[in-house]
């Protein structure tokens, strides 16, 4: 026999952190970072800038060579 009234078994609820808590594991958290050196962090900006530059020039000339062939199909002049 089928009860319908039973309940299924709950879940209990998840209790959110206190203020408190929440800045205690970020605290934590931040002694366990390992902070890049003066010489990596200024290597690191170089790729990363380098990097930008690459495809900074890269998507102009792509976009570039898709004006010209869609001027030259649709016979747009400016």
């Amino acid at each position: 026999m089928a009860d319908g009234n039973k309940k299924a078994p709950s879940t209990p609820k998840k209790r959110r952190p206190s203020f408190k808590e929440t800045f205690r594991g970020i605290k934590i958290e931040m002694k366990k970072v390992v902070w890049p050196t003066k010489k990596e962090l200024s290597s690191y900006t170089v790729v990363v800038l380098v990097t930008c530059a690459f495809f900074a020039l890269a998507f102009w000339a792509i976009d570039s060579a898709v004006l010209v062939g869609l001027k030259g199909i649709l016979g747009i002049t400016l």
